[in-house]
């Protein structure tokens, strides 16, 4: 696997986000999918000041992260954690407050090259899609076990999937035949499944089907709702937190609670607004921002990206 081919993305405008806050001498980032390294090697190149913790729940992607960071010595600190442990680790490393924290949501890129690993639906493959692949339950025993009900409502709510009845109604019964074990034949089965119509518009038509199945095989999303209010809370008054969502559900998360925290508590009418009902948030993107035409011809796999950012202007109220 090159890592030439990693692109990290928005890479540059993550790094001016975070850079007031982690240009302090002492400063603490953490990079909450460390993936194959890329964004954490450039944020320790670029504050030499700056201690990185990153967090993986995937082995393999922590030892070839491990590889590439290993030149900045004790400055890097890898630890085999779901980013909703945060608080956890934090705690084991007896840090107290962080001053930069990093996400970036997108299927790493070597979960989706490596074949055997059933993300892409490009290439056959085992429709495993864990990315701990050490717990949990694959995403053939989803497609096989699920009632078809939960289906249905996996792949609306996850993959956005207007068909998913149709799509659900060929699984089950094929399931019957033979259950389900490699990616190629789910494809073929939803392009079979789909009217003409909706073939013609996005792209390959399992995309969204897969979409649905990793976020449900890695309870991504009800992790995503732990892990950002819980990075908020680690951040330093003058901290900073840059995410990077790949669709709208991760995208919608991240937006409210970031609208939350930059909005005042108080009861309406008050003539002063008391400290503790004032905003412990600063949002620092207008609402979403989007890659350049540029990066995205680079780089594919970063034309479905938005950033948000936010900075920690205050304590919580006690």
């Amino acid at each position: 696997m090159s890592q030439s081919r990693h692109v990290p993305v928005m890479l540059q405008r993550c790094l001016d986000l975070l850079a007031p806050a982690l240009e302090r001498p002492g400063a603490v980032v953490v990079d909450c999918t460390l993936g194959l390294g890329g964004h954490s090697e450039a944020l320790l190149s670029r504050f030499p000041e700056a201690r990185l913790i990153g967090l993986d729940r995937d082995k393999e992607a922590l030892r070839l992260s491990g590889e590439r960071l290993a030149p900045f010595g004790e400055r890097a600190t890898l630890v085999h954690a779901v980013y909703d442990e945060l608080p956890d680790v934090l705690r084991r490393l007896r840090i107290a407050r962080v001053q930069g924290v990093l996400f970036d949501l997108g299927v790493s890129s070597m979960q989706l090259d490596e074949a055997g690993r059933g993300f892409a639906y490009a290439q056959d493959a085992p429709l495993d899609m864990r990315m701990d692949q050490t717990t949990g339950m694959s995403a053939a025993e989803v497609l096989n076990t699920y009632p078809p009900g939960e289906l249905v409502r996996i792949l609306r709510a996850y993959g956005e999937e207007k068909q998913a009845k149709r799509i659900v109604a060929a699984i089950v019964r094929e399931r019957e035949k033979e259950p389900f074990s490699n990616s190629a034949r789910l494809v073929e089965l939803i392009r079979d499944a789909l009217p003409q119509a909706a073939k013609r518009t996005g792209g390959n038509p399992a995309k969204r089907t897969f979409q649905a199945l990793r976020i449900e095989v890695n309870g991504e999303l009800s992790v995503l709702e732990r892990a950002i209010p819980a990075a908020v809370k680690a951040l330093d008054v003058g901290g900073r937190i840059a995410v990077l969502s790949y669709h709208s559900l991760e995208d919608r998360l991240v937006k409210q609670v970031f609208a939350a925290g930059a909005a005042s508590t108080a009861p309406p009418g008050l003539p002063v607004v008391p400290e503790r009902y004032q905003p412990r948030l600063k949002l620092l993107t207008r609402g979403a921002e989007l890659p350049t035409e540029e990066e995205v011809a680079e780089n594919r796999r970063a034309a479905p990206a938005r950033l948000r950012g936010a900075e920690r202007i205050r304590e919580d109220a006690e």
